[in-house]
């Protein structure tokens, strides 16, 4: 006798059999109770889920010779013969293959006959989005109103090809993709049954390369067994699907996270050696980094039923080890990895660089603990408190140099951001809450202070100023040859002056921005763009003094930046 594979054998019987459909299957028993079954039905849903199952047992229940009922005998001559296939009124159909108009037609002359010897005469099409838009067209009027003894029931793993006019005519139910955790109870109830020695992680690993279909979890699981024998390991399973080891995995992820770069790329060579397809791992590295997030950010819910119990535990104990942010960030880099190893020649060099680069990066702040930090600078100057202290570091995530460079690097150029951005209302920053006065000019302290509540990014090239004098309605500034002489000789920042003198002198004022004249012996000194006046002017900065005091960080290293062919 030949062999009868797992999908077949163990394919369900009755409609308590089939796994992962409950709804579908309540609805047709109440549908076979109450005496309301639909005369025709539309089965949707991926492969390998039940349709066709769902359809032959429905056969079964209405033609069975103790029913109609919702739960077949399968032991008289109408239930054998549907479940062997060759019940002559219930006639089973490939969409695929019988596509064509005459098909159709032939299907519509022979509806009108009564059942041989059954109850109902039982037309299952598989593939239905295969027929032809006249096949459909033909079949419009017959689906519609049907004799008394005939029933449709249509399958298809593509509903949206399926015209409106047949949806409209039918029943239709969406059959799901079963859980990872049902396939592999199912394959463990057969396993028993079957003999076979195998663990529930082996077991997990088959249903999740099923990817819902438990047709497909059978199928692979009868490779295993073909592979292994009676007695299955979890590296038969690898083996013999292709796939990475889990335990490899997970020490990636503990490499990542200890930020030991060398051993990661050393983890990698040895599945490379394996032979492993590295598109494949990448997207089971992806799966792992998604499993720790879900396991961080949702605990208790039911969202990791894919994972076996002993590797859930791992995967706590990981997530317990990043913080939500840099689990986010890994996760972003290994989508581009994995869809950058799906492209290039060299899939080994891509997914190693993106392991160095997770192993490495350095932690962030969470925005909360910014803002938090942020706010609390703000009442302290707001209430009069003064400077607040420098806050403590973040045990769990220290900002390294790199990270704050990273993050207030445009603050640390020797060029404050352009004033000409709106900041009314804005409170004064600690550097600017006492302004230093040019003492040729009595109130220019009170304007400078009047700039820091209205235009703060202006003030830094202000207070560089040598001198300054207000005669009726013309204001002089003398400020030292370089950038911010021609910072504030430039006429749209001139005039932004303008309008705050104005505000502040009650008059119309005009703005003069002179070049004061240095001795050789000085001109080191003084000179804006030497290390040292670079150095000052930046630090002094109040958006780099807030950032350092937000971040908790240091200025390491000031440098000038070349823009539009000069230096800043």
């Amino acid at each position: 006798m030949s062999y009868l594979v797992i999908a077949r054998k163990w394919r369900p019987q009755t409609f308590e059999e089939i796994v992962g459909q409950e709804h579908v299957s309540q609805t047709l028993q109440n549908a076979i109770r109450s005496n309301r079954v639909a005369h025709a039905f539309l089965f949707t849903g991926v492969r390998g889920v039940g349709k066709t199952t769902a359809a032959r047992i429905l056969a079964k229940a209405m033609n069975c010779e103790k029913g109609p009922t919702p739960t077949p005998c399968n032991a008289c001559v109408n239930c054998r013969e549907i479940t062997m296939g060759n019940s002559v009124d219930v006639l089973e159909i490939d969409g695929a293959s019988n596509t064509g108009v005459d098909d159709v037609r032939e299907i519509i002359e022979n509806v009108r006959y009564q059942p041989a010897k059954s109850r109902f005469k039982i037309y299952i099409i598989d593939e239905v989005h295969m027929l032809s838009t006249s096949a459909f067209n033909a079949l419009l009027k017959t689906l519609e109103e049907p004799p008394a003894h005939v029933k449709f029931i249509f399958a298809t793993t593509d509903p949206h090809k399926v015209p409106h006019t047949i949806h409209s005519r039918c029943q239709r139910y969406d059959f799901k993709r079963i859980a990872c955790r049902a396939i592999a109870d199912r394959l463990a109830h057969i396993a028993r049954s079957e003999g076979i020695e195998v663990s529930e992680r082996a077991l997990f690993l088959i249903a999740r390369e099923g990817e819902g279909s438990m047709r497909d979890a059978q199928s692979l699981f009868d490779q295993v067994i073909a592979f292994a024998g009676k007695t299955i390991r979890d590296e038969d399973v690898s083996s013999a699907l292709g796939l990475a080891d889990r335990k490899l995995l997970y020490a990636v992820g503990e490499a990542i996270i200890e930020h030991n770069p060398t051993r990661a790329v050393e983890l990698l060579h040895e599945l490379h050696q394996y032979g492993y397809d590295l598109r494949r791992v990448a997207r089971e590295l992806l799966e792992h980094f998604r499993n720790l997030s879900v396991a961080r950010l949702v605990p208790g819910e039911n969202l990791l039923d894919e994972l076996p119990s002993e590797d859930r535990a791992e995967v706590d104990k990981q997530a317990q080890r990043m913080s939500p942010e840099d689990l986010d960030r890994a996760f972003r880099l290994l989508v581009a990895a994995e869809n950058d190893v799906a492209r290039v020649p060299y899939p080994k060099l891509v997914l190693e660089m993106a392991l160095i680069k997770l192993a490495t990066m350095a932690p962030v702040l969470p925005v909360d603990q910014l803002i938090t930090r942020l706010e609390e600078i703000e009442r302290r100057i707001n209430t009069g408190a003064g400077a607040p202290p420098a806050p403590e570091r973040l045990a769990a995530a220290p900002v390294a140099a790199s990270a704050a460079a990273a993050k207030i690097s445009p603050a640390r150029r020797a060029a404050p951001p352009d004033p000409a951005a709106p900041t009314a209302n804005r409170p004064l920053p600690r550097a600017a809450a006492a302004p230093t006065a040019a003492p040729s000019e009595p109130g220019w302290s009170d304007f400078l202070t009047y700039v820091g509540r209205e235009k703060i990014m202006l003030l830094p090239y202000l207070q560089a100023s040598q001198s300054a004098s207000v005669k009726g309605d013309e204001m002089v500034l003398t400020v030292s040859k370089g950038h911010l002489h021609d910072y504030l000789a430039d006429r749209s920042h001139t005039k932004i002056v303008e309008e705050l003198a104005e505000r502040f002198y009650g008059q119309p004022m005009r703005v003069t921005v002179r070049e004061a004249e240095m001795e050789p012996a000085t001109a080191e000194a003084t000179d804006p763009a030497s290390p040292a006046a670079l150095h000052k002017s930046a630090v002094g900065h109040p958006a780099v003094q807030a950032a350092v005091e937000i971040l908790g960080g240091e200025v390491h290293e000031v440098r000038s930046r070349t823009r539009h062919g000069r230096s800043e």
